[in-house]
């Protein structure tokens, strides 16, 4: 099997969770990482067991022996360096929401498209075994027609004034933080599961916090409960902690979905409820391997993930058997394996998520924030 030598660019929580994952696949070899500055490249390298290690992305962009390489940094800094990479005629994974604009995404779209490299957006929710299950019974009718989608993302890690993220900060994140970092894994989602695009929608976004008390360096993500507070200063808020959204899919389906940062007890409940003209599913992240299946005139069940029970195109992002949990890691790895095969053969199915998906996300925050702005519902 050949060997597809790969280029890390963050080392905070998202490179630790790629670089985990990529050494899964076994074809796969994590040779050089970039972070912000060369400490803190060296101290990532050193934490996954990589020597090679820059502060200067570039430098590892030039090295032509990297395939492909991970864009694992603040939004901000995607577009450049996405750009950069397929300059330097890279395949590119890419973590999301993708870009800061919808011009910056076509940008990279297009370029992407002439340079003919592979490209993924790291949309790595809709890997869950029983996700996919989901899929399978809308494509093959189990649901009936679509009418009604509901949902919410709600975390509590941003729940207190001294709770800090670069994201907190519309410059390194972009205008949208909740409805950009995690609403756009909700809308990706629902889309990929029912076939429908989202078509209409209206937005109310709220900010709780009008101040935060940032660090007076940098953390990573998650970690900001250990400080102490003279680490700290008080700065203006310019993101939004909440978001609501009433959408309209395709052109009967009708739906509704939360984002929060700031729901007390909630640490990733990601929560999709689907109902048809014949039956209706819910799924919860922080439960995933349970899928509950509605009827109006039969006893409701819920399906255990096992691949044997699952429909064929579903089974096959389950690696392990009934019984056997496959949780957060195993959905980037997923991702991975089938980015990967597309990297070591250019006639392989695209099974990923790509440049194209970002872009449409990208769209959608920015009606998102349209909707908000003029408070009333916005085309697509």
């Amino acid at each position: 099997m050949k060997k597809i030598y790969v280029g890390l660019i963050g080392g905070g929580f998202m490179g630790r969770v790629h670089a985990e994952n990529l050494r899964r696949l076994g074809n796969v070899e994590i040779v050089a990482v970039a972070s912000s500055s060369e400490e803190k490249a060296r101290e990532f390298g050193t934490s996954i067991g990589v020597d090679r290690t820059t502060g200067d992305y570039r430098t590892l962009l030039a090295d032509s022996s990297i395939d492909a390489v991970h864009v694992l940094t603040p939004n901000a800094l995607h577009y450049p360096m996405c750009r950069a990479a397929l300059e330097a005629g890279k395949h590119v994974l890419c973590e999301k929401p993708f870009t800061l604009s919808v011009a910056e995404a076509q940008g990279l779209v297009d370029f992407a498209a002439a340079r003919s490299v592979a490209n993924c957006i790291q949309h790595n929710l809709r890997y869950y075994p029983v996700v996919q299950q989901i899929r399978r019974m809308i494509e093959h009718g189990d649901l009936g027609e679509i009418w009604i989608v509901q949902g919410t993302y709600s975390q509590d890690w941003l729940l207190f004034d001294t709770d800090w993220n670069w994201r907190v900060e519309a410059k390194a994140n972009g205008p949208l933080r909740a409805m950009g970092d995690i609403g756009s894994h909700w809308m990706d989602l629902i889309q990929h599961l029912t076939g429908l695009p989202i078509t209409a929608l209206c937005a109310e976004l709220a900010t709780f916090h009008k101040t935060r008390m940032k660090p007076k360096k940098s953390i990573e993500t998650f970690a900001g409960k250990v400080l102490r507070p003279e680490d700290r200063e008080a700065v203006a808020v310019d993101t939004e902690d909440f978001g609501a959204v009433l959408l309209r899919l395709g052109e009967r389906a009708r739906g509704a979905f939360t984002v929060s940062q700031m729901s007390a007890g909630r640490k990733n409940m990601f929560t999709v409820d689907i109902y048809g003209s014949e039956a209706g599913v819910a799924w919860n992240q922080e439960r995933p391997d349970e899928l509950w299946i509605g009827r109006r005139n039969e006893p409701n069940r819920v399906l255990l993930k096992d691949p044997s029970l699952m429909y064929p195109e579903a089974a096959s992002y389950a690696d392990l058997p009934g019984g056997h949990s496959e949780g957060y890691d195993d959905t980037h790895k997923q991702v991975f394996k089938r980015f990967y095969a597309r990297v070591a053969d250019p006639s392989a199915a695209v099974e990923y998520p790509t440049f194209e998906d970002g872009l449409r996300g990208m769209r959608l925050l920015e009606k998102a924030a349209e909707s908000a702005g003029k408070r009333a519902w916005v085309e697509v």
